[in-house]
């Protein structure tokens, strides 16, 4: 009898979404792991092995699965990335990464970000002219050019269906391991390929609006990653201009997520609701005939987020109202792809942070436990986030024990990754805690975040 397939895991490592994506190739293609093998001249037993993460492939091994599998080129764009993560990480035997090789690159400068860009500021004022000039968009221009068929300095399908899976490869990678795993692996690939295809000419305008919806998703995720190294002036910019790309995308409903969940949390995360409040407003009412379900749930959470850091509990509530009465509304299939991470988990995660900035620390604790129960084991740095909230709205509380016995294993998720914002949460719990220090537990617990995660020891 057939052993079943070895469940792969995409998230873990560039060596495990090139296993999962050989694999739907294969089956795709009706093709045994042998027939496979015999036709490109290799044995089972490494397609085996290479499609279950347990080697590393030779570049001729990558060649002759796309030629085989008629991947277009899909195969071979990824090879770069492979060779990268060979040659510069060194990872243990599981693909697993461990505290020790994720930490120290947090004693100089986070995820290689440099530290002049570490320092550059939030600017708030510059957002309400970034909204009213996305409000007031209309298409670009540019993009109505004449088709120039068979140019070689055309962008292709396979170019864009290339770096779309990096793109896919890298949210997944960032989600697991937070940003110092990948940031500059996903710069070094703007730096070279995206912009080699922005410098292109688009052959229509349906291509020149998937490009830079495209860039637009490579930015956002950058700037996603520089919150996520601390870099909040950076990811200012970054947002900004993944937002600008929407524009010349006419991709209102990109436009309005960005402007948003993106732009409208960076603004909660830097202290300022006010303008949290109103970017978010104007994605709402710029993207509403546009909105997907899950995207409108997605846009309202903001605003009620924004409403309670503001202390405007009525219509936080209404809000939160709205965001549930959407998601309950959405198929996935039917969302776009950079949504679709956005579920009841999801939503639980932000109904527990406005409970938690309302001061109603048994709500907030109800819903986080919704949201820890439904999260992927893989989205390390969520399940360190919420359960690092969990144990500060434990110590709002006054529920002590439970409170460090919480802090613990949100320390224990942050160690598992390479993500500043972690790091940020577990200070906070130490804040949180600080009224209680004399308490053993409380103590307890300083030693042990000093002993695991020395970087967040305060």
């Amino acid at each position: 009898m057939g052993q079943a397939p070895r469940d792969l895991q995409p998230s873990l490592s560039e060596r495990h979404f090139f296993g999962a994506e050989l694999r739907q190739l294969r089956e795709r293609a009706g093709l045994s792991q042998a027939r496979l093998g015999a036709m490109i001249r290799f044995s089972a037993d490494l397609v085996r092995r290479v499609e279950t993460a347990d080697r590393f492939p030779s570049r001729e091994f990558v060649e002759a699965c796309d030629k085989a599998l008629e991947a277009c080129g899909s195969l071979m764009r990824l090879l770069p990335l492979l060779e990268a993560s060979r040659n510069n990480v060194r990872e243990p035997p599981t693909g697993h990464l461990g505290v020790t090789n994720l930490l120290p690159s947090y004693s100089a400068q986070p995820s290689g970000t440099p530290g002049m860009l570490v320092r550059v500021p939030f600017q708030p004022g510059v957002l309400d002219r970034a909204a009213l000039d996305w409000l007031n968009t209309t298409a670009s221009p540019l993009l109505s050019m004449a088709e120039r068929p068979g140019s070689p300095d055309q962008v292709c399908e396979e170019d864009l269906f290339s770096a779309e899976t990096a793109l896919a490869m890298f949210r997944q990678l960032d989600h697991t391991h937070g940003a110092g795993r990948v940031h500059a692996q996903v710069q070094r690939f703007i730096e070279d390929e995206l912009n080699r295809l922005l410098a292109k000419t688009p052959g229509s305008a349906a291509t020149g609006r998937r490009l830079n919806t495209l860039a637009a998703g490579f930015f956002e995720l950058c700037g996603y990653q520089a919150v996520d190294t601390g870099a909040h002036g950076l990811a200012q910019r970054r947002y900004l201009r993944a937002l600008r790309l929407t524009e010349a995308a006419d991709d209102r409903l990109y436009g309005s997520y960005l402007l948003a969940v993106n732009i409208g949390h960076l603004a909660l995360h830097c202290g300022h609701p006010a303008p949290a409040l109103r970017m978010a407003l104007a994605a709402v009412h710029g993207g509403q005939t546009r909105a997907t379900p899950a995207v409108r749930a997605g846009l309202h959470a903001v605003v009620a987020r924004s409403h309670a850091r503001l202390g405007q509990q009525g219509e936080c509530l209404n809000h939160l109202d709205i965001a549930e009465r959407q998601l309950a509304r959405s198929r996935p299939e039917d969302e776009p792809t950079w949504i679709r991470y956005f579920t009841s988990a999801y939503l639980a995660d932000e109904i527990a942070h406005c409970f938690h900035d309302l001061g109603r620390p048994q709500e907030a604790q109800r819903h986080l436990r919704d949201a820890l129960a439904a999260l992927s084991p893989t989205h390390v740095r969520r399940l360190a986030i919420d359960t690092a909230l969990l144990a500060s709205s434990l110590a709002a509380a006054g529920r002590i024990d439970e409170a460090c016995a919480a802090a613990r294993q949100a320390v224990d998720h942050t160690a598992k990754t390479a993500s500043h914002r972690c790091l940020q949460r577990v200070v906070e719990v130490q804040a949180d805690l600080e009224p209680y220090r004399c308490e053993l537990e409380v103590r307890e617990f300083g030693e042990y975040v000093r002993d695991q995660l020395p970087h967040a020891a305060v």
